[in-house]
């Protein structure tokens, strides 16, 4: 029986879908975060009668046809890459980007890494880095003694020595853009990857047409909507328990006809 298998693949198709609203709320709190999102598609149908076609005595065209779908299938799960709302943290290396771009981070073994987590400090050596300790790219140094540290909209860093009167530019901040910023792959830790499904990156200056403007003192946060995911799992829910109920009907079909053979 068809409806068993065909259930089965529904509720496969729930399970994934409930992971992955799981997995938002789960980083509601969670700096540049960008939800995801399960997509689905249907799976090969199966041809009972087809539409088209002189009928059996020659006399007609048959106008519609019967066709009989196998199921479900997960065609993707995509980050949504929408603008989530900032917040003020009063750190001066606390970084947000309002618009379209990413921070370049370059990690242990050199590799560019792209990342929507501005959340930046410096290291022993005065470098800017992230939370986990990696690179910001290009590399800009903080000198020893800076007593203030400003960083304009369009990314130029600048920095005052102790007391003196003038601020000195000290680097510039760079962002990339993709043609295709859902096929960048996560690596986790606020982190993602560029591919050959996202194209190569475009380097920019921050507040240029395109590219996003740097707000300092601020962070992105999630742009996970609590209310949304809530409904979303709801209906999940609902999803996978109609499909249980197709099983547990066609199980009982089936026994009914076993019964009466």
């Amino acid at each position: 029986m068809k409806a068993l298998a065909i259930a089965a693949t529904g509720m496969n198709a729930q399970q994934l879908n409930l992971e992955v609203i799981a997995n938002n709320i789960a980083n509601i709190n969670t700096t540049g975060f960008k939800r995801a999102r399960a997509e689905f598609s249907d799976l090969l149908y199966q041809v009972e009668k087809a539409q088209g076609v002189p009928t059996s005595a020659n006399q007609a065209i048959v106008p519609e046809g019967a066709y009989v779908g196998l199921g479900v299938q997960t065609t993707a799960v995509r980050n949504v890459h929408v603008q989530g709302s900032l917040v003020n943290t009063g750190n001066r290396f606390d970084l947000a980007l309002v618009g379209r771009g990413w921070l370049q981070v370059q990690n242990t073994d050199g590799e560019t890494l792209y990342t929507r987590s501005g959340a930046l400090n410096t290291n022993a050596d005065g470098e800017i880095v992230t939370t986990d300790g990696y690179l910001l790219e290009p590399a800009i140094i903080i000198p020893e003694g800076t007593s203030e540290v400003v960083i304009s909209k369009s990314g130029q860093v600048f920095a005052r020595e102790g007391d003196g009167a003038d601020l000195e530019e000290v680097g510039q901040i760079t962002i990339a853009n993709f043609v295709n910023e859902a096929g960048l792959a996560p690596l986790g830790d606020n982190l993602f990857q560029a591919t050959e499904a996202s194209g190569e990156a475009t380097v920019g200056v921050p507040n240029d047409p395109g590219f996003a403007s740097i707000e300092q003192g601020y962070l992105e946060t999630s742009n996970v909507d609590a209310v949304k995911e809530i409904t979303d799992l709801i209906s999940a829910q609902r999803a996978y328990e109609m499909n249980s109920k197709i099983i547990k009907a066609a199980d009982e079909m089936a026994a009914t006809v076993s019964r009466n053979m």
